[in-house]
């Protein structure tokens, strides 16, 4: 059962919270109930550490009171060694009563460990003592164990203890060395050695500590977007799958409709005639996506990538919105400041600002949506708001992961989920937010995305044109 680090700043073991670079997403690695599990678990290994300890003791105390014949004051000696074993059976049963344990109690435990050590010492000659650095083991333990603000309080505690054994101890009667003394200058680098000794042990095993922390949160991460781009990619292939088995029902729409339009019964009726083509338009609305689709899984051919300007890009796309949403009230502004760079027309970069767009419109259907971009820093911000309800604040803390949807449907919140990834490939961030009541209330979600990501790189001129 190995020793777990606790993190610098918690009163917690192993209770800390990392960020994703994209915004909104929170990685949480242990969770609180780990963290007091944690705290648990360090307490037993001081408990069968302390076990360990006593016995050492024990054995090293009789061996040399009875083995060497060195007189030391025995019931003393075995008094600080019951009470030690007394407190480690209460140190056992506080583990059994319930699971959490805090830093604070395990810096209590090594307060007692630290003072029963000094008693012996006492007992034994002080800092003549070949076991005077023992107090180097607690402050090992501890700086493995404890946050920065207790270890170094452990640091000046048994730097005290050591300093006063120099001048208060009950001196050992060895055969051969009665009256013998220790010089000023021999104690005087006892303390310089057992200071430095304790200063590194504290600064390079927190650091060792703080760099398996970072580590750990790098794994986290890491896993994390393994599962996500592997649920991406399962993602994918249902999609283009779908997408080739509705080509076929498409296209017998399209013929049936077709023919329809030509029969003199829709023909000559006009109603029917119109409801035929607003039909023929969703059929070929229907085509595009599927199209749209494949696009995106690379399988369809002969398709040049398309270059054209920011502007005439977020133009187009906004366009294109209006006039397959049933829905007037988009207020779109860009700054006249934008910068008129060329772009790639991409069609995942499309249908991510289009899944925001709709998510906004979901949220507060017939209240007006606004979409704003401008240029920042070399970095492309979009800000899509609306006037509905707002996230939940559960839903902030998760946001960007799948199916966490306010909208109460299996399997919402994948747009989101899947505009978190698009964004991050292109070395983006996206951010969530509230709005306050004197904004008009809603939600506003940011998108910012490095120009230089969006930039033509390796395009053959005469696959490209500028729409600007």
């Amino acid at each position: 059962m190995p020793l777990s680090a606790a993190d610098p700043d918690d009163d917690h073991p192993d209770d800390s919270r990392y960020l994703d670079d994209a915004g909104g997403t929170a990685l949480t690695a242990p969770g609180p109930g780990q963290a007091l599990e944690a705290g648990r678990n360090n307490l037993l290994q001081l408990v069968q550490m302390r076990w360990l300890a006593a016995v050492g003791q024990l054995a090293t105390v009789l061996s040399v009171h009875y083995a060497l014949h060195i007189a030391v004051p025995l019931p003393e000696m075995l008094s600080l060694l019951a009470v030690l074993a007394l407190f480690n059976v209460a140190c056992w049963l506080r583990t059994r009563w319930t699971p959490s344990v805090r830093n604070a109690e395990l810096f209590a435990g090594l307060l007692v460990d630290v003072a029963v050590l000094s008693g012996q010492l006492y007992y034994s000659g002080g800092v003549t003592n070949p076991f005077i650095f023992l107090f180097l083991l607690q402050i090992a333990v501890g700086a493995v164990l404890l946050p920065s603000r207790y270890i170094w309080f452990m640091v000046a505690l048994t730097g005290g203890c050591f300093t006063a054994l120099t001048q208060w101890h009950l001196p050992l009667q060895l055969p051969d060395l009665a009256g013998l003394s220790l010089p000023p200058h021999y104690i005087g680098g006892l303390l310089i050695c057992f200071a430095i000794n304790a200063g590194l042990l504290v600064i390079f095993i927190q650091r060792i500590g703080r760099n398996l922390r970072q580590r750990d949160a790098r794994l986290a991460d890491l896993r994390q977007r393994a599962a996500e781009e592997e649920h991406i990619v399962r993602m994918g292939l249902l999609a283009s799958g779908a997408a080739h088995e509705l080509g076929t029902p498409l296209a017998t729409l399209s013929v049936i409709l077709g023919d329809w339009s030509r029969m003199a019964p829709f023909a000559g009726d006009p109603e029917l005639r119109e409801e035929i083509e607003e039909m023929q338009v969703q059929l070929r609305r229907c085509k595009a996506i599927v199209s749209g689709i494949l696009m995106s899984a690379g399988e369809l051919r002969g398709e040049s990538p398309v270059v054209t300007t920011l502007q005439a890009f977020l133009d187009d796309l906004v366009e294109h919105w209006r006039g397959t949403r049933a829905h007037h009230g988009l207020d779109y502004r860009v700054d006249p400041e934008l910068p008129r760079v060329r772009i790639v027309s991409d069609v995942g970069l499309k249908q991510m600002i289009d899944n925001i767009l709709d998510n906004a419109l979901e949220a507060a259907p017939g209240q007006p949506v606004s979409l704003r971009a401008f240029a920042d820093d070399g970095e492309l911000v979009l800000c899509v708001e609306d006037r509905g309800d707002g996230f939940l604040p559960e839903m902030l803390e998760r946001f960007g992961k799948p199916y966490q949807s306010s909208k109460g449907r299996a399997g919402g919140g994948l747009g989101l989920f899947l505009a978190l990834n698009v964004v991050r490939s292109l070395g983006g961030r996206l951010h969530a937010r509230n709005r306050l009541a004197e904004e008009g209330g809603g939600a506003a979600v940011e998108i910012r995305m490095p120009l230089s990501a969006l930039a033509p790189q390796g395009l053959p001129d005469n696959a490209a044109h500028d729409a600007g």
